[in-house]
């Protein structure tokens, strides 16, 4: 059986931003637990089917102009919409997302919301969301709580199958490079108290909790 693929989402596009930062440490949380099965088996005849694989899925790299597809997502055939859009970044964004058996969302909050490229690169699909474990993972300022409320609804009306632990970052120290004219994007360290922090706060725990949980929902499969 193949391995299950878990996509770890960059939410947010602006330029500079955290959140690929943020990303990066809860891939290296979840990558770190060895209650969660992401080793691949060095035996070929033994399979896992818990066993997944934990990738990064920056959406400032897709391209995804405010939605202008003329055909809605929820008509299209359930078993391959992706050839029946009528934009080529939409079809590549379908195929991108239908190779993935799981999702956990890391987004800020942005006026009690998530961010405009969020909810763009969602609505841009359906049948690929369909019936998908996913989780949340939200950080600002106080944690984000809101913007993942609001997005558990969006997941909901998408009928995914979001898991219940939400771990909120709370945001304290670490800030962002002003006025950078760098043609790369500036990495953002995170900073130390920060860190220290979440780990106080039981947040680690909490990410291999929803790792756990996004496993078992897997495993249902």
């Amino acid at each position: 059986m193949p391995p299950k693929r878990i996509a770890i989402v960059t939410s947010s596009t602006r330029r500079p931003r955290l959140n690929p930062t943020i990303t990066r440490y809860v891939y290296d949380v979840l990558s770190a637990d060895p209650t969660i099965p992401t080793t691949p088996n060095s035996d070929p005849s033994i399979t896992d089917p818990r066993h997944i694989t934990l990738e990064i899925l920056d959406l400032a790299k897709q391209s995804l102009p405010l939605y202008d597809e003329s055909v809605i997502p929820a008509s299209l055939p359930a078993t391959d919409p992706t050839p029946h859009y009528t934009k080529p970044h939409a079809q590549a964004w379908s195929s991108i997302v239908r190779k993935c058996d799981a999702f956990i969302f890391v987004t800020p909050q942005y006026n009690w919301s998530i961010p405009a490229s969020l909810k763009n690169a969602l609505d841009y699909l359906f049948h690929e969301w369909k019936g998908k474990p996913a989780g949340i993972v939200s950080y600002g300022s106080r944690g984000g709580g809101k913007a993942a409320e609001h997005l558990r609804g969006v997941l909901n009306g998408l009928r995914m199958r979001a898991v219940g632990t939400a771990p909120g970052l709370i945001i304290k120290h670490t800030g962002l490079p002003v006025g950078s004219l760098s043609e790369e994007e500036e990495q953002v360290e995170l900073d130390a108290r920060d860190v220290e922090g979440w780990r106080q706060a039981g947040i680690e725990g909490m990410m291999r909790n929803l790792g756990m949980e996004l496993v078992c929902e897997l495993d249902k499969e």
